[in-house]
């Protein structure tokens, strides 16, 4: 996972072999966005304006999947997907 603080962005990570990029907004909400290219996910992470990019570039292309309404406290609920303890 790589922390963000990009507009309502919190943080970002993607799984490459499953091609699966998952968000975790400001509110607590983690949303899963499946069949996004590495190429996409490299320039959402380096983008300077990545909430302006994620908006128009993988909100708008991709649909997503409410994984998460709310984080736990002290955990950060995209730990699991991407193997951290």
């Amino acid at each position: 996972m790589k922390k963000i603080n990009s507009g309502k962005l919190r943080a970002i990570g993607y799984d490459a072999r499953a091609r699966l990029l998952q968000v975790l907004l400001d509110d607590g909400c983690t949303l899963q966005y499946s069949g996004v290219g590495e190429e996409a996910w490299r320039r959402l992470s380096s983008s300077g304006s990545a909430w302006s990019y994620y908006r128009d570039n993988i909100e708008e292309e991709f649909s997503a999947k409410l994984v998460s309404a709310n984080a736990p406290a002290g955990k950060n609920p995209l730990d699991d997907l991407f193997g951290k303890p």
